[in-house]
This record gives structure tokens, C-alpha cells and sequence, in this order.
């Protein structure tokens, strides 16, 4: 050990005299447990990577169409306790990650810590996950421009599109760093704009100086019956809420996917998953409370628009803030917010493209994939494995043949099964984790990040998501609800995840790992990492970046 510390030290040393002051501590070798990819993201970086990625279409415009069926108390209480179960899943996420951050760690643990079968299921389940969302995005960006015109061709915006983004990945992942960190301040920038106009607005500071208050939350009300009458009808809203919620609120598999990749990972990704709880509160559970108050449930704007009774169907016209800012008569603004979330949407399929070309290289080095996926360029960037998943945008086309709030409709059900699955099983995932650590001496308190309420949280994590799971698509199984087309759209995921799993343990005949028998350091990688950490030597920082860090980080 001594010896492999003393060569990575050596190394080090040798290319930092040849370099200037300013890449001190940028020089990445490939037994820094990153396996071909280069450990370049700063602190700053990764938390806005992962306040970035979760932060899109959802936040400015798509939550509004919960609003109808829950109510603005409805829609607030989903998102908070769908909040809670999403903080259960983080601590999991946070303490796995931040003890081995390699290549597509949470994929990569559940093959190597439960069963080969559940890692290749879950690496598929979860590429197609980020895959899907990356042309939602695209689908999405083309509904924010019909706000303004419908003459530009779907197609012109779909190249374009393609074409940025395969500019910004391609390029060294320190460069797609630096971009992702300031269109994601863009992002924050927007979501407290949008909580203060609320404020203002709803105080009286409007053109028609009416101090609405929370007017909406007595009359049309609080709740909503959605389906079925009475008590049954608010509970089914508040769980459509719910639904929405568990599509929208993301984070902590971000933050995990750019582990490899991360500078001094056991310093910069725990103040990155501590944060979540906040993010939850202000982006998420805020932006629900805001909605609701700036609009009523059933204002009859949203309401045509989401019914397609008016010209404007699914476009950007459907975001609460919007109608708000055209009913109080401020001119100007709605067309400053449209732009605005157009930035946000470009930034988040740009990380959602990053997350699924890391994942699929990582399942190529677990060989779950094809060898060759696993290829990088000099720069750090996985080619092959980025060319397979911008194909994924391909599917964008299909609103040449339907419209776009269908696509979007369609991609959000597949979306949202993948990922409730992938939340549930790394919850699972972890319980092996927390037993390995029991069983083999190694305290928890000694851990770069130790989960809150352990293992206790997990358990919160696995009933929650089971819920979701078979509640996704309850509407079904009422009367006169039964659509075939509509079952695989909620369910299909499950069936397909089912089949990886069977048919990849019968072909490969995987083991079982029972609990307190899992290899923690993978292989070795574990003690890769701790190495290259021994040697690491801290960048000399500008007055800029320590600025930016400080306030960051």
C-alpha cells in the first residue's frame, strides 16, 4: 500500500512541474477509481450540476396540470410528503456514493453488493430513464417557442438542439463543467424571481393593486374531488399530485452520476447531498405552495389549455405564473419568463444527456453493455457512449405525427416508472451496504457521510416508492377507466425490468449476495481512490473562485 501511494504521489508531483499554478491539482491519473474518465468538476460545479438537473420543465410549467386535480392544498401537502420520502432516498444515495464514488456508482453497487442480475436491470432501467428525459426536454422546448410562434419547423428545433448539446458534451468535461454551473444559476435565478413575484404580487404590488393573499386557497377551495366525490375524490387528487411530484422532485442520482468525475469527491459530494433537504424545500415544496396561489384550481385559462379548448395547448401559456402575470395585466414579463425557462430546459436535457452517456459507460466496465461504449476520448469524454445515447433524442421526432403535450404525456409515465424503480432498489441496494458495513467491523461514524436515521430511512425509501409503483396508474382500475395503451404506458417499465433481471440470471447464472458478504472496495477501487485522495494536492484558487465556492458550496 505504501508503495502504490508513494508511485501516485510520485506522478503527481512530475506533471504538476510542468504545469502552471492554476492546474495544480486538475492532473488525473486513471487509478483515481475514475476508470478512463477525468476527475475535473469542482466543488461549486457539482452542486449546481445537481440543483441543475433538477430543476427544469417540471418546476415552471408542468406542475400546473396537477393543480385541477388536488387543489393548491392538495398539490402542496403531495410534493411535501413526497419531499420526505425523496430525503429517505438521498441519505441512501449519499452514504454509498460518498464512500466508493466510482463510474455510475449506485448501478454499478447493486451488481456488485446484491446480484449481478439486479445491477444489469438497473443499468438499463436507468439509462433509459435519462435517455427518455433528454427528448422530453427537446419536446418541451418546442412547446415553450409556440408561445410565441408556431412557424419554426419541429424539426429545425430538434437538430439545433441535437447539435448544442453534442458542442457541449463532447468538449472536455471541465468545460461542460463550467457551462452546466452558470446555466444552472440562470436556473436558481429564475425560481427566486418567480417566488418573489408571487410575494409582491400577492401583498397587492400588481397593476390592479388586489392583495389576493391566499383568496384561492377558501374560494374555489383548498382541496379538490378528483374522479370520485367526497373524501375518496380528495384523496385520489392528492395522489395525482403525488405522481406529479414523484416525476418532478430528482437530485441525488445527479449527484451520484458525476462521482468519478468529481475533483476531490469525499470533500465536494457530501455538502452536495446535505443540501437536497433544501433544495426539496425551496425549489420543490415552494414552488408547489406558489402555484397555488397564484392561480385558482379551476381558473378557466389553464383549464382550456390543458383541455386543448384553446389555441396554446400545452405550451408555455399553461404555466401558473404566466396566466397570473396575463391576468394582472404585466406586459413584458411572461414573454422575459418564457425565455427564461427555454435557458433552463436547454440546461437540463444538456445534464440529462451527460448522466445517460455516464451511465452507459459505466455499464460497458461492468459489462453490462458493450466493450466498446467504455471508450474515451483524451479529454475524459465517452464517445461511442455519448453518440448511443444523443440517438434517444431521435424519438423527439414524434411530434411530427402527434402533438407535442402527447409526446410529453407518454415520455413522463415511462419516466417516472423508471425512476420510482430505480429509488426503490437502491434503497434495497443499501441495506446490503449497511449490513456489509455491520458485518465486517467497519463503523458507520468513520464514513465521509453517515445517513440520517439509518437504516430506518431505507425503510421509509422502499415503502414509499412500492406505493408509487402500484398507486401510478390507479386510475385505471376505476370505473370506465381501463385503457390497454395507458397500462404499458404506467406499468410497461415493471414488465421490462422484470425480464432484464430473469433473463440476465438465467443466461449468467448470478449469485444472490447475501447481506454482510458484499466486497465494499469493488475490486479494489475503493483503495484506488484512497490513494489518488493521499496525493491530491488542492488547485491554486483566483479571488473569483474562492468567491464562488464560498457562496456555492
Amino acid at each position: 500500500m505504501q508503495m502504490a501511494e508513494t508511485k501516485v504521489a510520485e506522478k503527481f508531483e512530475a506533471q504538476s512541474t510542468s504545469e502552471s499554478d492554476d492546474a495544480v491539482g486538475e492532473t488525473v491519473d486513471i487509478t483515481a477509481g475514475a476508470q478512463h474518465l477525468h476527475r475535473k468538476l469542482r466543488g461549486k460545479e457539482v452542486q449546481m450540476f445537481a440543483i441543475g438537473g433538477a430543476i427544469g420543465t417540471s418546476l415552471f410549467v408542468q406542475m400546473g396540470s396537477a393543480l385541477p386535480k388536488g387543489g393548491p392544498a392538495g398539490l402542496f401537502i403531495a410534493f411535501l410528503v413526497w419531499g420526505s420520502i425523496m430525503w429517505s432516498v438521498n441519505e441512501c444515495f449519499a452514504e454509498m456514493v460518498t464512500y466508493l464514488p466510482v463510474p455510475s456508482p449506485f448501478v454499478r453497487f447493486g451488481g456488485e453488493w446484491v446480484d449481478g442480475a439486479l445491477g444489469f436491470a438497473m443499468a438499463w432501467n436507468f439509462f433509459l430513464n435519462m435517455a427518455f428525459l433528454v427528448p422530453f426536454e427537446i419536446v418541451a422546448m418546442n412547446i415553450m417557442i409556440t408561445y410565441w410562434t408556431d412557424k419554426v419547423p419541429v424539426e429545425a428545433i430538434i437538430v439545433a438542439m441535437m447539435v448544442l448539446y453534442s458542442i457541449l458534451n463532447i468538449i472536455t468535461v471541465r468545460y461542460f463543467g463550467v457551462s452546466e454551473f452558470y446555466l444552472s444559476i440562470g436556473k436558481v435565478v429564475l425560481m427566486l424571481g418567480l417566488f418573489c413575484f408571487t410575494f409582491v404580487t400577492m401583498v397587492g404590488g400588481n397593476p390592479e393593486h388586489d392583495a389576493y393573499g391566499f383568496r384561492y386557497w377558501k374560494d374555489p377551495g383548498a382541496f379538490v374531488s378528483h374522479l370520485e366525490p367526497g373524501g375518496t375524490g380528495r384523496f385520489l387528487g392528492i395522489l395525482s399530485c403525488m405522481y406529479q411530484a414523484s416525476f418532478s422532485i430528482c437530485g441525488p442520482e445527479y449527484i451520484s452520476i458525476v462521482a468519478a468525475e468529481a475533483e476531490n469527491p469525499r470533500k465536494v459530494l457530501p455538502p452536495a447531498f446535505r443540501s437536497f433537504v433544501w433544495r426539496i424545500l425551496v425549489f420543490f415544496v415552494g414552488s408547489a405552495l406558489c402555484m397555488g396561489i397564484v392561480i385558482p384550481y379551476n381558473d378557466t385559462t389553464l383549464a382550456a389549455i390543458l383541455g386543448g379548448d384553446i389555441a396554446g395547448s400545452g405550451t408555455g401559456a399553461a404555466s401558473p405564473y404566466i396566466i397570473a402575470m396575463q391576468r394582472l395585466g404585466i406586459h413584458g414579463l411572461p414573454h422575459l419568463v418564457n425565455a427564461l425557462v427555454m435557458t433552463s430546459i436547454f440546461s437540463s436535457g444538456n445534464g440529462l444527456l451527460f448522466a445517460a452517456t455516464r451511465t452507459l459507460h459505466g455499464m460497458s466496465l461492468e459489462g453490462f453493455a458493450p466493450r466498446f461504449l467504455s471508450y474515451c476520448t483524451k479529454g475524459g469524454v465517452p464517445l461511442w457512449a455519448f453518440l448511443v445515447s444523443l440517438c434517444f433524442c431521435l424519438l423527439a421526432f414524434l411530434q411530427s405525427s402527434s402533438t407535442s403535450a402527447e409526446v410529453m404525456t407518454y415520455l413522463v409515465d415511462l419516466v417516472t416508472c423508471c425512476q420510482l424503480i430505480n429509488y426503490g432498489f437502491t434503497a434495497i441496494t443499501y441495506r446490503h451496504f449497511y449490513s456489509a458495513l455491520k458485518a465486517q467491523g467497519i463503523s458507520r461514524d468513520t464514513l465521509p457521510y453517515k445517513g440520517r436515521f439509518q437504516p430506518y430511512t431505507s425503510y421509509v425509501a422502499m415503502g414509499g416508492t412500492l406505493f408509487m409503483i402500484m398507486a401510478g396508474g390507479y386510475s385505471l382500475f376505476l370505473t370506465g377507466g381501463w385503457d390497454i395503451m395507458w397500462f404499458f404506458l404506467d406499468y410497461g417499465m415493471i414488465g421490462f425490468f422484470i425480464v432484464a433481471f430473469v433473463g440476465y440470471k438465467l443466461i449468467k447464472r448470478t449469485k444472490y449476495v447475501r447481506p454482510g458478504t458484499a466486497d465494499l472496495s469493488i475490486g479494489g477501487l475503493k483503495e484506488e481512490i484512497d490513494n489518488y485522495e493521499l496525493a491530491y494536492v488542492p488547485r491554486t484558487l483566483g479571488r473569483t473562485d474562492k468567491i464562488l465556492n464560498k457562496l456555492f458550496e
